[in-house]
């Protein structure tokens, strides 16, 4: 019933959306200079359109982030949802450090093998940060950017500073417990109900995955995304800033900040929502979207 590389968790998913996205659910094996082996880089894609849509998830996170929000815009345009490098259901490789040039790095050339035409790239909290990035380090990649609730305007997170044997261990394994994945979950929403098992299956399927554990920590080590206050006003495309005016988890201070600092932006917000608007609000989040392609 579904792709055998997912975990066996997958079989307890609930919802018609969820199961129907695992089903769908790939991989592609991809070539990099980081690494003579090839990396299975699982993604999702679908519909057909001009510009491409690639979208990027958050933190500790995987491509389920979208279940509801790449089906409503595949109804319009060719739609992609892709694992970054040392997250969701993609290859951990030995021997291969996680960081936010690797990543990048990895992206280019899944999009350079698949897509290879410039996209509207949208990224979600860390996603962001990693759209942010990527604009920069490759900007022949990306038409315009969308933004969600994005990092990119904060200093380095404090764990970073802590993260180290044997403390990495047992700092991931708290991160594993299920009753901590379902409290980060309520505290994304602005309506709880979203909190469903459901969605907490959806935020704890990628934790079945080979070394997720050594990769979450060797990203953390790294430093992770920090402030990219002085770099934005070199970017150049278009950029949406679409920001939950509910956010407990960022807040909601830099998204005025992104605004100020990208030249040619506009923000949005969405009420009655928390930091994950393309869960809670994925048609409002959609039509935002599908709009500013028009443009």
């Amino acid at each position: 019933m579904f792709p055998d590389f997912l975990p066996k968790l997958t079989a307890s998913l609930t919802e018609s959306t969820s199961i129907s996205f695992a089903q769908n659910i790939e991989y592609k094996s991809i070539s990099t200079p980081l690494i003579s082996q090839q990396i299975n880089t699982t993604f999702l894609s679908k519909g057909q359109g001009d510009t491409p849509i690639l979208l990027l998830h958050g933190f500790d996170s995987s491509i389920f982030e979208f279940r509801r929000l790449l089906p409503l815009l595949a109804t319009q345009n060719e739609t992609w949802a892709v694992d970054l490098l040392g997250f969701g259901f993609t290859d951990r490789l030995p021997n291969l450090k996680i960081n936010p040039g690797a990543i990048a790095s990895h992206l280019y050339y899944f999009w350079k093998s698949l897509i290879d035409k410039p996209v509207i790239l949208v990224g979600a909290s860390m996603g962001g940060a990693a759209a942010i990035d990527l604009t920069l380090t490759y900007p022949e990649v990306v038409k315009k950017l969308v933004l969600i609730d994005s990092a990119g305007m904060q200093s380095n997170p404090i764990i970073s500073k802590f993260i180290f044997p044997p403390l990495d261990y047992f700092a991931t394994e708290f991160l594993r417990r299920p009753q901590v994945r379902e409290n980060i979950s309520r505290a994304a929403y602005f309506d709880k109900s979203f909190a469903s098992l459901d969605a907490n299956i959806c935020a704890r399927l990628h934790l079945e995955m080979p070394r997720w554990n050594k990769a979450l920590i060797s990203f953390t080590k790294s430093g992770g995304y920090g402030n990219f206050k002085d770099k934005l006003p070199s970017l150049k495309q278009q950029t949406l800033i679409l920001w939950g005016e509910n956010d407990k988890i960022l807040g909601t201070g830099d998204a005025a900040k992104l605004e100020g600092a990208i030249a040619n932006s506009e923000l949005i917000w969405i009420p009655n929502c928390g930091h994950v608007p393309h869960l809670e609000q994925s048609q409002v989040t959609a039509n935002y979207i599908l709009d500013f392609i028009r443009e």
